[in-house]
């Protein structure tokens, strides 16, 4: 017994300074700096390079980190909203979009959702169900990663070209195919959802749903999260998608101004 109290106690030893390291890697990113090379933070911790550079990618396999790929600096993952559905309440997207998606849904009679973007996937950060019995809705933190996503779509259509083209070749966001044609098609049609505005998908990516999703953009200029619309397809005939576009826009566009975007800036 004694000798397997021992070795327990050697194992915490052990597991301990572990976790206290990846903690001091994830307490490092904040507000004023919310991006950090490896070199950063390994002096800010007083951690050699090397031990930080696992520990960030360990973090980043379980989400909790992101690297940017332009400047290879890491921040901080979506995958802590995963893990921490609490922390959605200090979320500034999350909070001040809240009281306008309860309005849309009540103008709607449909879900309405928040959804960010964490680089290669869309994430729901929050929803308002649908008060009817026959609804479409999802936990918070389900993740969409389909090209045909309105969601998706809306998140793509601020991006370069090339980086949409090496997410759909690379089969980060899946497509139905990765032609050349197929490609260029899909970028055409981000395209419209760039300039339009708005993004709809009636049944491409299930049959029976309808999603309407319109980009939420901050003071920057910049899309940081999307509204979206989800009902079910036999509720919504192709006339009225007209009206759940019109709904889903205009409470982007509260959201957006909320975050101090000024429609000039568009």
């Amino acid at each position: 017994m004694a000798a397997a109290s021992r070795t327990e106690s050697t194992t915490e030893s052990r597991t301990t300074p572990v976790i206290a390291n990846a903690v001091s890697v994830l307490r490092c990113f904040t507000h004023d700096d919310p991006l950090l090379g490896v070199t950063e933070i390994a002096g800010r911790i007083g951690l050699h390079k090397s031990t930080v550079s696992r520990i960030l990618a360990t973090l980043e396999q379980e989400n909790l980190v992101e690297r940017d790929p332009q400047t290879r600096r890491y921040g901080l993952g979506l995958g802590l909203i995963t893990l921490a559905g609490p922390l959605l309440a200090d979320l500034d997207e999350r909070r001040v979009a809240y009281p306008v998606l309860q309005e849309l849904t009540a103008q709607t009679g449909e879900t309405s959702a928040l959804v960010v973007w964490n680089g290669a996937e869309t994430v729901c950060v929050e929803q308002i169900p649908s008060p009817q019995e026959i609804k479409h809705t999802i936990p918070l933190g389900t993740r969409y990663d389909t090209a045909l996503s309105s969601s998706v779509q809306v998140f793509l259509a601020a991006q370069p070209a090339e980086r949409v083209r090496a997410l759909l070749l690379a089969g980060t966001v899946t497509h139905l195919a990765t032609t050349e044609d197929a490609i260029e098609s899909y970028l055409q049609q981000l395209a419209t959802v760039r300039d339009e505005g708005v993004a709809v998908n009636y049944g491409r990516t299930h049959v029976d749903e309808v999603g309407v999703a319109a980009p939420v953009r901050d003071h920057r200029n910049e899309t940081v999260a999307a509204v979206m619309i989800a009902a079910p397809r036999y509720r919504v005939t192709e006339d009225q998608v007209s009206h759940l576009v019109a709904a889903c826009t205009a409470a982007a566009e509260e959201v957006s101004q909320r975050l101090g975007h000024s429609p000039r800036e568009d």
